[in-house]
Protein backbone atom coordinates (compact mmCIF):
# COMPACT_ATOMS: atom_id res chain seq x y z
CA UNK A 1 0.00 0.00 0.00
CA UNK A 2 1.36 3.14 -0.85
CA UNK A 3 0.53 6.71 1.15
CA UNK A 4 -2.36 6.71 3.18
CA UNK A 5 -4.85 9.33 2.22
CA UNK A 6 -5.26 12.21 4.80
CA UNK A 7 -9.34 11.88 6.00
CA UNK A 8 -11.24 13.63 8.46
CA UNK A 9 -14.26 12.14 9.83
CA UNK A 10 -17.29 14.26 10.76
CA UNK A 11 -19.54 12.71 13.55
CA UNK A 12 -22.57 14.27 15.60
CA UNK A 13 -22.95 11.86 18.21
CA UNK A 14 -21.41 8.02 19.92
CA UNK A 15 -18.90 7.96 17.03
CA UNK A 16 -19.28 3.85 16.85
CA UNK A 17 -18.43 3.92 12.91
CA UNK A 18 -15.41 6.53 13.62
CA UNK A 19 -14.50 4.02 16.14
CA UNK A 20 -14.42 1.09 13.46
CA UNK A 21 -12.78 3.43 10.80
CA UNK A 22 -10.20 4.83 13.15
CA UNK A 23 -9.65 0.96 14.55
CA UNK A 24 -9.49 -0.36 10.39
CA UNK A 25 -6.91 2.66 9.35
CA UNK A 26 -4.35 1.96 12.02
CA UNK A 27 -4.16 -1.24 9.49
CA UNK A 28 -0.86 -0.55 7.11
CA UNK A 29 -2.92 -2.23 4.36
CA UNK A 30 -5.81 0.44 5.09
CA UNK A 31 -5.89 3.01 2.46
CA UNK A 32 -6.80 5.87 4.91
CA UNK A 33 -5.13 7.91 7.67
CA UNK A 34 -7.55 9.24 10.20
CA UNK A 35 -5.78 12.86 10.08
CA UNK A 36 -8.57 14.71 11.84
CA UNK A 37 -12.27 14.89 13.55
CA UNK A 38 -14.70 17.45 13.43
CA UNK A 39 -17.96 17.54 15.19
CA UNK A 40 -20.68 19.89 15.62
CA UNK A 41 -21.85 18.56 18.74
CA UNK A 42 -19.23 19.60 21.71
CA UNK A 43 -20.75 16.51 23.95
CA UNK A 44 -20.55 13.53 21.01
CA UNK A 45 -18.30 10.56 22.51
CA UNK A 46 -16.53 10.56 19.59
CA UNK A 47 -14.52 12.91 20.23
CA UNK A 48 -13.22 10.77 23.57
CA UNK A 49 -12.74 8.01 20.92
CA UNK A 50 -10.20 10.71 18.63
CA UNK A 51 -8.66 12.17 21.78
CA UNK A 52 -7.87 8.74 22.98
CA UNK A 53 -5.85 7.70 19.88
CA UNK A 54 -4.27 11.63 19.38
CA UNK A 55 -6.34 12.28 16.48
CA UNK A 56 -6.84 16.58 16.45
CA UNK A 57 -10.52 17.09 16.55
CA UNK A 58 -12.28 20.24 16.02
CA UNK A 59 -15.98 21.43 17.40
CA UNK A 60 -17.24 23.86 15.44
CA UNK A 61 -21.45 25.38 15.84
CA UNK A 62 -23.39 24.64 13.18
CA UNK A 63 -26.06 26.82 13.96
CA UNK A 64 -24.74 28.91 11.32
CA UNK A 65 -24.17 26.68 8.19
CA UNK A 66 -22.18 29.17 6.89
CA UNK A 67 -19.63 30.04 9.42
CA UNK A 68 -19.45 26.18 10.26
CA UNK A 69 -18.55 25.16 7.30
CA UNK A 70 -15.68 28.10 6.32
CA UNK A 71 -14.40 27.11 10.17
CA UNK A 72 -14.27 23.46 8.53
CA UNK A 73 -13.17 24.16 4.96
CA UNK A 74 -10.20 26.03 6.71
CA UNK A 75 -9.13 23.49 8.82
CA UNK A 76 -9.33 20.97 6.22
CA UNK A 77 -7.11 22.65 4.00
CA UNK A 78 -4.63 23.54 6.76
CA UNK A 79 -4.78 19.83 7.36
CA UNK A 80 -4.05 18.36 3.64
CA UNK A 81 -7.56 16.53 4.04
CA UNK A 82 -8.07 15.01 0.88
CA UNK A 83 -11.38 12.16 2.16
CA UNK A 84 -14.44 13.08 4.47
CA UNK A 85 -16.51 10.00 5.79
CA UNK A 86 -19.70 11.08 7.64
CA UNK A 87 -20.23 8.87 10.64
CA UNK A 88 -23.44 10.14 12.19
CA UNK A 89 -23.21 13.71 11.20
CA UNK A 90 -26.45 14.74 11.66
CA UNK A 91 -26.54 17.80 9.55
CA UNK A 92 -26.55 18.43 5.74
CA UNK A 93 -23.84 20.06 4.10
CA UNK A 94 -24.34 22.69 1.40
CA UNK A 95 -24.16 22.05 -2.33
CA UNK A 96 -21.43 24.73 -2.42
CA UNK A 97 -18.68 22.69 0.51
CA UNK A 98 -19.65 19.08 -1.65
CA UNK A 99 -18.28 20.73 -4.75
CA UNK A 100 -15.33 21.46 -3.06
CA UNK A 101 -14.65 18.05 -2.21
CA UNK A 102 -16.68 15.92 -5.28
CA UNK A 103 -16.78 12.55 -5.47
CA UNK A 104 -14.37 12.62 -2.13
CA UNK A 105 -17.22 12.92 0.54
CA UNK A 106 -19.13 9.52 1.65
CA UNK A 107 -21.71 8.92 4.23
CA UNK A 108 -23.76 5.92 6.00
CA UNK A 109 -27.00 5.41 6.12
CA UNK A 110 -29.25 2.89 8.54
CA UNK A 111 -31.29 1.84 5.55
CA UNK A 112 -31.24 0.28 2.17
CA UNK A 113 -31.61 3.36 0.51
CA UNK A 114 -32.77 4.91 -2.21
CA UNK A 115 -35.76 3.60 0.86
CA UNK A 116 -36.24 5.42 3.63
CA UNK A 117 -34.07 8.12 3.23
CA UNK A 118 -33.85 10.86 6.51
CA UNK A 119 -34.24 10.00 10.03
CA UNK A 120 -36.56 7.60 12.17
CA UNK A 121 -35.40 4.81 9.81
CA UNK A 122 -36.06 2.08 11.43
CA UNK A 123 -39.11 3.63 13.41
CA UNK A 124 -40.29 3.46 9.79
CA UNK A 125 -39.55 0.28 8.69
CA UNK A 126 -41.11 -1.20 10.99
CA UNK A 127 -43.66 0.62 10.76
CA UNK A 128 -43.96 0.00 6.60
CA UNK A 129 -43.23 -4.03 8.22
CA UNK A 130 -40.61 -4.47 5.74
CA UNK A 131 -39.06 -8.18 5.30
CA UNK A 132 -35.57 -6.53 4.41
CA UNK A 133 -33.75 -3.86 6.21
CA UNK A 134 -29.87 -2.75 6.04
CA UNK A 135 -27.27 -0.14 5.60
CA UNK A 136 -26.00 1.67 2.86
CA UNK A 137 -22.44 3.85 1.73
CA UNK A 138 -23.24 6.28 -0.56
CA UNK A 139 -21.33 9.30 -1.85
CA UNK A 140 -22.73 12.16 -0.49
CA UNK A 141 -24.23 14.88 -2.61
CA UNK A 142 -26.63 18.13 -2.22
CA UNK A 143 -29.97 15.93 -2.28
CA UNK A 144 -30.29 13.80 1.12
CA UNK A 145 -29.19 9.94 0.94
CA UNK A 146 -29.13 10.46 -2.90
CA UNK A 147 -25.50 9.70 -3.80
CA UNK A 148 -24.57 6.66 -6.17
CA UNK A 149 -24.52 3.58 -3.75
CA UNK A 150 -21.24 2.58 -2.94
CA UNK A 151 -22.00 -1.10 -0.39
CA UNK A 152 -25.36 -2.08 0.91
CA UNK A 153 -25.60 -4.86 3.56
CA UNK A 154 -29.07 -6.42 3.77
CA UNK A 155 -30.25 -8.19 6.71
CA UNK A 156 -33.78 -10.22 7.77
CA UNK A 157 -35.88 -7.75 10.23
CA UNK A 158 -36.79 -10.40 12.87
CA UNK A 159 -40.55 -11.19 13.64
CA UNK A 160 -40.07 -9.67 17.59
CA UNK A 161 -38.60 -6.97 16.06
CA UNK A 162 -38.15 -3.36 18.11
CA UNK A 163 -36.70 -0.36 16.98
CA UNK A 164 -33.62 -0.35 19.20
CA UNK A 165 -33.27 -4.27 18.50
CA UNK A 166 -33.19 -3.21 15.16
CA UNK A 167 -31.05 0.18 15.20
CA UNK A 168 -28.71 -2.54 16.97
CA UNK A 169 -28.07 -5.09 14.70
CA UNK A 170 -28.32 -2.48 12.13
CA UNK A 171 -25.48 -0.72 13.73
CA UNK A 172 -23.64 -3.67 14.18
CA UNK A 173 -23.77 -4.06 10.26
CA UNK A 174 -22.60 -0.49 9.68
CA UNK A 175 -19.16 -0.66 11.82
CA UNK A 176 -17.96 -3.47 9.41
CA UNK A 177 -19.71 -2.39 6.43
CA UNK A 178 -18.09 1.27 6.62
CA UNK A 179 -14.54 0.26 6.14
CA UNK A 180 -15.07 -2.58 3.50
CA UNK A 181 -16.74 0.13 0.90
CA UNK A 182 -13.39 2.90 2.03
CA UNK A 183 -11.03 -0.05 1.13
CA UNK A 184 -13.24 -0.93 -2.16
CA UNK A 185 -13.21 2.90 -3.02
CA UNK A 186 -9.29 2.94 -3.01
CA UNK A 187 -8.82 -0.30 -4.43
Amino acid sequence: MGKKIRSCIFISGRGTNLRSIIDHSKNKNFPINVALVISNNIKAKGLNYAKKNNIPFKFYNSSNQISFEKNCLLELKRKKIKFICLAGFMKMLSSNFIKKFKHKIVNIHPSLLPKFKGLNTHKRVLAKREKYTGCTVHFVTSKLDSGKIILQKKIVVKKNETEGSLKKRVLKQENQLYPKAIKLLFS
